[in-house]
């Protein structure tokens, strides 16, 4: 199936560059290109791609604004170019907030240490988003045949069965689509909330303080950049600092949170397999973890860690993920014990938290 996709950059040394990259890829047309927002919005009513790329910092109108006009007449899979900068990082997270589905830096070399793989990186990112689409058109057909092949273990429970528990932790690992869902779990959990919540978002290191800050401002709950030596309090959210990994330690009868480089072989900074098995080392299985939207299998192999122990484990469902691929790796391999809508997993939360 060919991915039809729109470029829009008010650069045309950019538009032809990505226009290159994508037609390299047979299965990838460039239907048409705009050099604004406004051109953008009137190309997606005429053109009807599967994906917009597109800029923020435009004339006429910018990207976080076009993106906004999208979303309200012809919802289409928008993949922002952005700068790995604060203020870029704080344009993005708008854009993400105003229904765009995934970002990626505009000096590829920041992503990738050559062109071939700074090609192959857009590329797929482009299919993913476009087999998203192409899933939400379809009428959910794909999402109920995946569901028979996992076996019932991977069906939501309707209505859902959540049990409380002594949990220590609440351990959540997202990547695509994951700044919208963690806000739209975030807040809605209570200040009083009983037990301390770690985040695993695959995200810049120029991203994760204006992200925990965005969020503290909008939870009840307490929300920071995760920093070396953090001690784990309920009612506190911690985000693992891009570019970084963030496992934990026993200290003085308390959970501590220890910030470091990693393995440099490492594909994803942070990476969820390694907080969750950190986490499941420390705590057992007084844990909940919760694996959201994403794109590859980061967290199932710490979700496997985190059940040899007793862990709890939640996904997300397909039907609410901008990309069903995480919490697919998780549900395939038999390790969720609820897949959950995400609407109704900050309640859940809370009931099975005891609260």
């Amino acid at each position: 199936m060919i991915t039809r996709v729109l470029v829009v950059d008010d650069s045309g040394f950019f538009r032809r560059r990505i226009v290159e990259m994508l037609e390299a890829d047979a299965r990838i047309r460039v239907v048409g290109t705009a050099v604004n927002g406004k051109e953008a919005v009137e190309q997606v009513a005429a053109l009807k791609p599967d994906v917009v790329t597109m800029d923020i910092e435009m004339p006429v109108m910018d990207g976080i604004t076009a993106v906004r006009q999208i979303m309200a007449t012809h919802p289409t899979p928008v993949l922002m170019f952005s700068s790995l900068t604060h203020d870029g990082a704080r344009a993005t997270l708008d854009a993400l907030e105003a229904g765009a589905v995934d970002f990626l830096p505009k000096r590829f070399d920041e992503i990738a240490s050559d062109r071939d793989q700074a090609q192959l990186l857009l590329r797929r990112r482009i299919h993913a988003v476009s087999r998203r689409q192409q899933v939400a058109h379809s009428g959910g057909a794909e999402a109920s045949a995946r569901g028979a092949r996992v076996g019932a273990r991977a069906v939501p429970a309707a209505p859902l069965r959540i049990k409380r528990g002594q949990f220590q932790v609440v351990a959540v690992a997202s990547s695509t689509g994951g700044p919208v869902a963690l806000t739209q779990v975030l807040t809605r959990l209570p200040a009083d909330l009983h037990a301390p919540v770690v985040v695993v978002q695959h995200m810049p290191a120029s991203f994760t303080p204006a992200f925990a800050q965005r969020l503290d401002q909008q939870c009840a709950v307490s929300v920071k950049e995760a920093a070396d030596g953090d001690r784990l309090q309920a009612g506190h959210v911690y985000i693992a600092p891009g570019g970084r990994q963030m496992t934990f330690a026993q200290h003085g009868g308390e959970i501590q949170i220890r910030i470091e480089d990693g393995a440099p072989e490492l594909h994803y900074r942070p990476c969820a397999d390694v907080s969750f098995t950190s986490i499941a080392e420390v705590c057992g299985g007084r844990v909940l973890a919760l694996v959201l939207t994403g794109m590859g299998a980061d967290g199932r192999e710490g979700a496997r860690a985190l059940k040899t122990q007793g862990a709890t484990v939640w996904s997300q469902d397909e039907a609410s993920s901008v990309i069903y691929g995480m919490p697919m790796a998780v549900a395939e391999a038999g390790l969720s014990d609820q897949i959950i809508p995400l609407g109704d997993i900050a309640p859940s939360l809370v009931v099975a938290l005891g609260g």
